[in-house]
Order: C-alpha cells, then structure tokens, then sequence
C-alpha cells in the first residue's frame, strides 16, 4: 500500500484488513479518532509503538509525557508540524509492513 493510498483510506469506514497494529493506531488518528489510536497504539510493542505513543501524547498536549516516548523511540522530540510527523511515521511504518 502507498502513503495516498493509506491516507485516502481514512476516509472508509472501517479499516482494511491487512493493518499492522501500528498501521490501525495512525488510520484511527488519521480519522481524528485520538482514543482508539491510543487505545491500539499502547499494544504495540518496541521503538515503533514508542514513536507512535509519542506523537499522540504530542498531539494530546501533554509534552512531558510525549518526551518520555521520544525517548524510548530513541527519537529526537518533533519539531515538525503534527501532520508531518504523521506522515513519517505511516510512511515509514508502512516501509516495515512491505
């Protein structure tokens, strides 16, 4: 699957099939659904699911807590915009999946 491909999903319903578990956490996110992308994002084990928590505590607000993950990432904290930062992680969770 591409990243327009991935993005333009978001707009279905329900999400395809074949979704790793970080991949459900960002199509969530990408609905605007924050809960059931926290929700899925904390069974998701490693740097990856550290990332993912990152960024949803970053975009939650809560920076203190979105730093802790950043740094069990081993990511620098993101400066970028919130949909930047969405955007490299699908994209590179979506390069892992392939």
């Amino acid at each position: 699957m591409t990243f327009d491909e991935f993005r333009a999903s978001t707009t279905e319903p329900r999400p395809r099939a074949n979704l790793t578990p970080a991949l459900l956490a960002l199509w969530h996110d990408g609905r605007g659904d924050w809960n059931a992308a926290h929700q899925v994002a904390q069974d998701v084990e490693g740097a990856d699911g550290a990332w993912i928590h990152a960024y949803l505590h970053r975009k939650e607000g809560d920076l203190a807590n979105a730093g802790y993950w950043y740094r069990r990432a081993k990511k620098a904290e993101c400066r970028e915009s919130l949909d930047s930062e969405w955007a490299s992680i699908v994209s590179a969770m979506l390069a892992a999946a392939s």
